[in-house]
């Protein structure tokens, strides 16, 4: 019953010719499926584009069986990796009409360097029924034994193909909304899209939510604005522990990912010379602790407090 509440599940695809894809990245699923047989995958990208979505279309279309372990829960303990994925991968699938069964390591990057050698190992043990899918925001978090054994897949989006990419993911949400009977002006539906590409669950979640009063104008326009950096970088010149946190509360439903991308531009061009390299590497460490953190607005708040202290303006 969740699954039929939530837009997200709902609306999930279950064909790759379904999926909001690349021409390219389309052609290769497309391929494996000719085939009748995918190889062990690596797929990277940004959060919300899809990548647990493809998974699952290719072991639908396929016909396999398939058991999905999530890297930032229970995949980051090796026990859960030694029971239950080797209990998966070790038998023989009686209902399958695939020559594999698959196992998913979703945001695989999450887990531990010990999970990872591990499965690694189970890539070699059980080549003859399993094969395995990992998803991850960041492959450079996987390491090179797990990852030389894997076809690496990049859902990265660039150039004229993020304009069609959005264009077509519009169309697919419009008519999520008209089936939905939900009322909505065009032009604020665009500016969600266009405000959380590519990540189409955050797109979903988001209209969903503004959609409860059966209605999305520009009253939420306000809602969903982008981040003012300019207000960050006052307080922050100010050494206004008080306006930075107010900001970071203000602001923490955006990307954090984005969020630290815009501090770092603008910051770029507001600091002595001096400091921009300590703000670099401060952004960085953050950034990097932000796929681990149990609360980002303290991650957060911490990091501009880092620079806040250890930073000087022009």
């Amino acid at each position: 019953m969740a699954n039929d509440f939530l837009w997200v599940e709902k609306y999930r695809p279950l064909k790759i010719q379904d999926c909001i894809l690349t021409d390219q990245v389309k052609t290769n699923f497309q391929s494996f499926l000719d085939n009748g047989e995918i190889p062990n995958l690596l797929l990277s990208g940004p959060p919300g584009i899809g990548k647990t979505t493809v998974a699952k279309a290719l072991c639908n279309e396929l016909g396999a069986d398939y058991y999905v372990i999530n890297g930032s829960d229970e995949g980051r303990f090796l026990d859960t990796i030694r029971d239950k994925a080797k209990s998966f991968a070790s038998t023989v699938s009686l209902t399958s009409t695939s020559r594999h069964k698959v196992l998913i390591i979703d945001e695989a990057d999450n887990t531990t360097a010990d999970v990872q050698m591990l499965l690694r190992a189970s890539i070699e043990e059980f080549q003859k029924n399993c094969r395995f899918i990992f998803t991850c925001n960041y492959k450079n978090r996987i390491i090179e034994p797990l990852h030389s054994r894997c076809a690496v897949v990049d859902f990265g989006v660039t150039g004229k193909e993020k304009q069609q990419l959005a264009g077509t993911f519009f169309k697919r949400v419009v008519a999520i909304l008209d089936k939905e009977k939900i009322e909505y002006d065009t032009s604020v539906v665009a500016s969600v899209v266009q405000k959380y590409f590519p990540d189409w669950r955050r797109v979903l979640n988001e209209l969903q939510k503004y959609s409860a009063v059966g209605t999305i104008d520009s009253g939420i326009l306000s809602v969903i604005s982008d981040a003012s950096v300019d207000e960050l970088v006052s307080a922050l010149k100010e050494t206004n522990f008080t306006k930075v946190k107010k900001w970071v509360v203000q602001n923490i439903d955006n990307d954090v990912t984005s969020l630290y991308r815009k501090i770092y531009d603008t910051l770029c061009t507001k600091l002595n010379k001096q400091s921009v390299a300590a703000m670099v590497i401060i952004i960085a460490e953050y950034q990097y602790k932000a796929a681990f953190v149990a609360d980002q607005e303290i991650n957060l708040l911490a990091s501009l407090t880092n620079i806040m202290m250890e930073c000087e303006f022009k």
